[in-house]
């Protein structure tokens, strides 16, 4: 018997956070006692055409009987109600990173229809799963999610070797992330323009491919800036090649204007990096004070001077790593996530 359906966009094996949660719930939740499938959705979501809602539509009329649908928020939230009401009266839940209108470079237009279109779709929600309790605020907030309705099931971590520290050489800077407008590589590469003076070099792990454009516009500003032999775009990398990159760092950066949670920040923190991040949504959340240095999404200049002063002053860097591993010891593993969302999903009723 099938206990539940997760229904995601896309390809479930692309290397980003959200896809990285999907698959962690998916391979936990046989631990948890929970039977569970997934179900591929169109990968044009949150922009999906016509004949793609009436797949999902069609696809949600089919579901096994009795099963709870879980769906990621990448999709739900673009949902019309009579595809959400194809599912029938199961238990019906919503995942959330973060809101489809909080995206970076939508028109204001845009961005209201999304706003209208989630506030409606999770009002046919039974529950809610955000993936921190800034999402959860928020929803509570903005989009009139009722507080019981709603569960908080941060990203787990997966057990890591610390990352030594390093007093010499040039500090390896590390940012993970799909190159999109809202993770805003192009503010780090300007901020990074005025420390010429310093030692560093930076690599960008993420996906290249989502936003060709923004990517584009990143390599040419860092080819403008004559930053080429400085700054690497290693592109969508695979898991063993991420823990590389995470031993080989000295300094997790990221210039993010906005995260749900900031599972990259997470990973830092289990292996003991310090940080330098925007406080973005959840982001300020996710790193405690100690761990490193938070400055306001946006603001150039001080993201400029923070980097600057964990670059030049490795003793400020050794307490930072000191705050960072020990944070990291107590985040959640992905076996508290996936069992926060299967007694979810067991509890949601029509």
């Amino acid at each position: 018997m099938i206990d539940a359906v997760f229904a995601v966009p896309g390809d479930l094996d692309a290397p980003t956070g959200g896809y990285a949660y999907a698959r962690r719930l998916l391979a936990e939740w046989p631990a948890c006692g929970l039977s569970a499938v997934p179900l591929p959705l169109p990968g044009s979501f949150p922009d999906p055409s016509a004949a793609d809602l009436a797949r999902t539509k069609a696809a949600f009329a089919r579901l096994p009987a009795g099963a709870a649908l879980l769906v990621d928020g990448l999709a739900y939230g673009a949902l019309p109600e009579p595809v959400i009401r194809a599912a029938g009266d199961r238990p019906l839940v919503a995942l959330v990173h973060h809101p489809l209108c909080l995206e970076t470079g939508l028109s204001p237009a845009r961005a209201e229809a999304l706003r209208a279109s989630e506030r409606a779709a999770l009002a046919l929600a039974h529950r809610v799963v955000a993936t921190s309790r800034f999402t959860g605020a928020l929803l509570m907030r903005d989009f009139g999610v009722p507080p019981d309705r709603i569960t908080v099931a941060e990203p787990g971590t997966m057990p890591a070797g610390r990352t030594p520290f390093r007093q010499g050489g040039p500090v390896s800077l590390l940012a993970v992330g799909t190159v999109t407008p809202r993770k805003a590589h192009h503010l780090l590469a300007e901020a990074l323009d005025g420390l010429r003076d310093l030692d560093w070099h930076l690599t960008i792990a993420g996906a290249l491919d989502r936003a060709p454009a923004c990517a584009a516009a990143l390599r040419q500003t860092v080819t403008e800036q004559g930053l080429g032999d400085r700054i690497r775009l290693a592109g969508a990398v695979s898991g063993e090649v991420l823990d590389r990159l995470y031993a080989e760092a000295d300094l997790l950066v990221s210039a993010s204007l906005f995260e749900g949670y900031g599972m990259a920040l997470a990973e830092a923190l289990a292996r003991g990096l310090p940080v330098v991040a925007t406080s973005g949504g959840a982001a300020a959340e996710t790193v405690p004070v100690a761990a490193g240095l938070t400055v306001p999404p946006g603001d150039i200049a001080s993201l400029r001077a923070a980097l600057r002063r964990l670059i030049a002053d490795p003793d400020a860097r050794r307490a930072a790593a000191e705050a960072s591993w020990a944070a990291g010891q107590l985040l959640p593993r992905w076996a508290d996530t996936a069992a926060a969302v299967a007694a979810c999903l067991r509890g949601a009723r029509p």
